[in-house]
């Protein structure tokens, strides 16, 4: 037995909850976006961190990104022994389940970590360490291949995946904030506060980028109101829009009529005190 596979792995037992389809936003977002890399990468290894009770979001994560990359392998990585167990009769080609935690014990760096819900229950303090951690795990920067190195996604959603939000993170740090949601359950762009990752959920206040982005989306929904009788895809789009005039929107119209924005990490990062 190896030094990794016998050490004890870093983390806490999470609830887990989960339900099919709860991350399929997340999941189609990474294959539209980094689909061309995954292609490319030369291993395409990717981790299901903290997959939970059932391993559900393991398997579809391993449809998912074999729809855009056909040699992608999936480690669902679970913490709690039991829930490993559980998992074993679902390996497949492809897909195998291991004990393990924020070490994330797999023999390669892997291309991407998907980490949801895992780190709603720590401290807002302990986010920077554990993104360090995972970030140090993942695939290296290849720029003779024309790599910009792994991706870590993390973030946080509803029971049954209708409001996201989450950053993606390289090995140099944070990238972008994705916001999404099931434009029909929404009443407006702020209601996706309450699914902000940790690192940005306790900053949701006056002062900060986070909650001047939400205030100026809620301004910017509210004078699209006339375009809600074409839709809320009409409305979330004109929003969307509206806002590129001030905050530094990556993304496109093909995005955003999924119900989607992102921006640069830059713009949303906490005040440093």
């Amino acid at each position: 037995m190896t030094a990794r596979a016998a050490s004890r792995p870093v983390g806490t037992v999470t609830r887990g909850t989960t339900n099919p389809n709860r991350l399929r936003r997340m999941d189609r977002w990474i294959a539209a976006t980094y689909g061309a890399e995954l292609r490319r990468a030369t291993d395409p290894v990717a981790v299901d961190l903290g997959y939970g009770a059932a391993p559900w979001t393991a398997v579809e994560l391993l449809q998912r990104l074999r729809s855009v990359a056909p040699r992608t392998r999936v480690v669902g990585v679970e913490i709690e022994p039991a829930r490993v167990e559980a998992a074993r009769p679902y390996e497949r080609e492809g897909l195998v389940f291991r004990h393990g935690g924020f070490e994330v014990p797999v023999p390669r760096r892997p291309w991407l970590i998907r980490a949801a819900n895992v780190l709603r229950q720590y401290d807002e303090e302990q986010v920077a360490a554990v993104w360090e951690r995972l970030c140090a795990r993942l695939a290296p920067t290849d720029p003779s291949a024309g790599s910009r190195g792994g991706l870590l996604v993390e973030g946080t959603c509803d029971e049954i995946g209708r409001r996201h939000v989450w950053v993606a993170l390289g090995p140099e740090g944070p990238r972008t904030v994705t916001f999404a949601t099931r434009l029909g359950s929404l009443d407006r762009p702020s209601d996706l506060a309450e699914r902000l990752p940790k690192a940005l959920i306790h900053r949701n206040i006056p002062g900060e980028p986070v909650h001047a982005f939400l205030r100026d989306f809620d301004r910017a929904w509210a004078a699209a109101a006339p375009y809600a009788s074409y839709g809320a895809r009409q409305r979330w789009i004109r929003a969307v829009r509206d806002l590129t005039a001030d905050w530094p929107v990556t993304d496109g119209i093909s995005r955003w009529r999924q119900g989607e924005v992102t921006l640069h990490w830059e713009a949303l990062a906490p005040r440093v005190v």
